[in-house]
């Protein structure tokens, strides 16, 4: 047996985990109608499959119709949820892996618009600012019901043969009526802990006298909300004494922090830049006083801190659920002694940031992650070796060859710069999203591993790659940047990417016209604020930087803000002229007729990419397929994926990522895999 601590059993209750790694409970958003269907399946079997010792599904499960669906949850209020729950367990189960299901009422932290249009619930008029609905102050007869909701949903879990439950009380209904930020009720229901745990307590109850003493059914709760007039770490304690002595929960998975604003929801979930694993001792020391088995998850992103976890005594089970989704295979590669093949989560929370603007959770540089039903995780050896040229070594051409390789063709790769990555590698000079080059980093590992041949520092030209007699050509150049969105003066104006390469010096008057809402204008605001200068970030739409989206904006808005920055939105610059050692901007609206002048002396636009493709044009006469890709091929993963135009041709040609679109990392990669695998 391994004396690795990741892969030691422990024994729960009377399940037997066959490791110490799980991934917690999160929602994909992947539900059909709020059932988990054959997507959601697949997701969770290819993490069974690979050697996960639990599976904690849905984030969460809701319980109750007056809790609708924050992020298409499960409907665990559903009788119908019960053969597809038995399915996806079933699945699991053929693999050894245990599953379980968070359950919850959302409370507050949900809105009236959706499901049925009920009003939320919560202990008090409060509303939760990141969703903003005002509920109704919970009645005796609410509450009743919603005891027995839970009820009703834990033993439809235990019908499905589910391993157990954790209920879901950090930032919602139970946890609601535990803070007294969130209580205002008057007794039995509020006031001193007593009361406000009674309504938690009337849940387990309930619970347990449907499903019986044997079904695991733990708890997810913070034990220290970190917040004046919230749970303190002592209250936090007390609170899970009094669930231990209660005899009817099973295990605890400690939370620190509040999930009531995207800011307070990243200190929880920490993002790139920000500190690994900032809670984990704080867990230990729960698990320390307590003594129940402890489990947690929060920015635990690598093998190495999980075994730290785990043999330091601080947790019994560790939750690695980003990385899971970065690389499903974890458990695996660390039994077959591959830990430098697992792909690495560089904390972009690409998946999760998704979800909170009602997307799909989707890996920044895992693409087949949610695909499984028609991407591969594992790439399978092609029985017709091809010789292949991909041009560009940013994201899109590193994934290109890297799964070239892996299906056995004879790779070669040109790169203009003297290193890979692209914008990546531009994205990585700044300190906080330095973690991002691992994106490049791990790919050219695993093309060394496989013998790709780089031709870095050479602008290739269309001899350059005919000369090679290639059967396959991939255009991966990417873009540069276009400022061309104004009526007059364009240039006048610099890119972000001027000041992120250090091409333009920051100045100290300057305005960002941001077009795009992406990365680059809050990074270059951050180097010119660094600098010493002043910023103002506008935008015509409506909210600025929209792409970046909630819990990745918080840290450049905890910068930005500290230095002064300022953000206007609903303006639109129409055009820029010299106005002496100043630059005149014309300000308008897409409002209406209004137009005003100010002066700066630096303006930057951004607006994303045009394709570096002349390239591809010149190479387009040359191929057999005049650069076209079978549309509905690529779609459906199966099928002829080019199409014969011109026989004489000498190779099949096709452009991926920026260089056909200003688009993003994961769009980039996703070209990449999803063409690359059927050739």
């Amino acid at each position: 047996m391994s004396r690795d601590p990741l892969l030691q059993p422990y024994q729960l209750k009377h399940l037997t985990l066959k490791n110490r790694i799980m991934t917690t409970s999160h929602e994909p958003a992947y539900p059909v109608d709020g059932m988990p269907t054959e997507r959601y399946r697949a997701y969770h079997e290819e993490r069974a499959r690979a050697g996960v010792a639990l599976t904690m599904t849905a984030g969460s499960a809701v319980v109750s119709r007056d809790s609708p669906p924050a992020f298409n949850n499960v409907l665990a209020y559903k009788d119908e949820v019960v053969p597809w729950m038995a399915e996806l367990t079933d699945a699991c189960h053929a693999h050894g892996c245990a599953v379980m299901i968070q359950l919850t009422h959302l409370g507050r932290r949900t809105g009236w618009s959706k499901g049925d249009w009920l009003p939320s619930v919560a202990p008090s008029h409060h509303r939760e600012p990141a969703h903003r609905a005002f509920p109704k102050q919970l009645e005796d007869f609410d509450i009743a019901r919603i005891v027995s909701d839970y009820a009703d949903a834990a033993e439809r879990m235990q019908k499905a043969g589910l391993d157990g439950i954790e209920l879901q009380a950090y930032g919602h209904l139970i946890e609601q009526f535990w803070s007294p930020l969130t209580n205002t009720m008057d007794a039995p229901y509020g006031g001193e802990l007593e009361n406000r745990m009674r309504f938690g307590m009337e849940v387990l109850d309930a619970i347990r006298a449907r499903v019986g003493p044997d079904f695991i059914v733990g708890l997810r709760y913070t034990a220290d909300e970190t917040a004046p007039g919230g749970i303190t770490e002592a209250e936090g304690l007390e609170i899970a004494r009094r669930l231990k002595a209660t005899g009817q929960v099973d295990f605890l998975n400690v939370i620190r922090g509040q999930i009531h604003t995207d800011p307070a929801m990243t200190d929880v979930i920490p993002v790139q830049g920000m500190r690994s694993a900032p809670h984990l001792d704080f867990a230990g020391r729960i698990r320390a006083e307590i003594g129940l088995p402890t489990f947690h998850a929060a920015r635990i992103p690598d093998v190495a801190t999980a075994r730290h976890a785990i043999s330091a005594g601080l947790l019994d089970m560790v939750g690695m659920t980003r990385a899971h989704m970065a690389d499903p295979h974890i458990v695996s590669k660390i039994v077959a002694g591959r830990e430098a093949d697992i792909r690495p989560c560089v904390g972009a929370t690409y998946c999760l940031d998704r979800i909170y603007q009602a997307g799909e959770a989707l890996c920044i540089h895992n693409p087949a992650t949610g695909r499984e039903l028609s991407l591969p995780h594992v790439i399978t050896p092609s029985t017709a070796p091809k010789r292949a040229v991909i041009v560009g070594a940013g994201p899109a051409g590193l994934e290109a060859a890297r799964v070239a390789a892996e299906r056995g063709h004879d790779v070669t790769v040109f790169e203009a710069a003297k290193d890979p990555g692209g914008q990546v590698r531009l994205c990585a000079q700044s300190r906080r999203r330095s973690e991002m080059i691992g994106i490049i980093d791990w790919r050219m590992a695993q093309c060394a591993a496989r013998d790709v041949t780089f031709q870095f520092g050479t602008l290739a030209e269309a001899e350059d790659i005919t000369r090679l007699d290639p059967d396959v050509v991939v255009i991966a150049t990417g873009g540069l940047p276009d400022i061309t969105v104004l009526d007059e003066g364009a240039d006048l104006a610099i890119s972000a990417w001027d000041i992120l390469t250090g091409d333009a010096r920051p100045g100290e008057n300057v305005l960002i016209y941001d077009d795009a809402g992406d990365h680059p204008a809050l990074m270059a605001a951050e180097a010119i604020t660094a600098a010493g200068g002043r910023v103002e970030i506008m935008t015509r739409d409506r909210s600025f930087a929209p792409e970046i989206m909630g819990m990745n904006l918080v840290p450049y808005m905890r910068s930005l803000q500290g230095n002064g920055a300022e953000f206007t939105v609903t303006r639109t610059l129409k055009g820029l002229r010299r106005a002496g050692n100043m630059i005149e901007a014309r300000i308008g609206t897409d409002y209406s007729p209004l137009e005003e002048v100010r002066q700066y002396d630096q303006v930057i636009v951004n607006q994303g990419t045009i394709p570096l493709s002349d390239l591809y044009f010149d190479l387009k006469p040359l191929s057999r397929n005049n650069g076209a890709l079978r549309e509905a091929a690529v779609v459906a993963g199966s099928g002829p994926l080019f199409e014969t135009i011109r026989p004489e041709g000498g190779f099949d040609l096709y452009r991926i990522g920026d260089a056909v679109s200003s688009r993003n990392i994961h769009a980039a990669i996703h070209d990449a895999l999803r063409a690359g695998v059927q050739w």
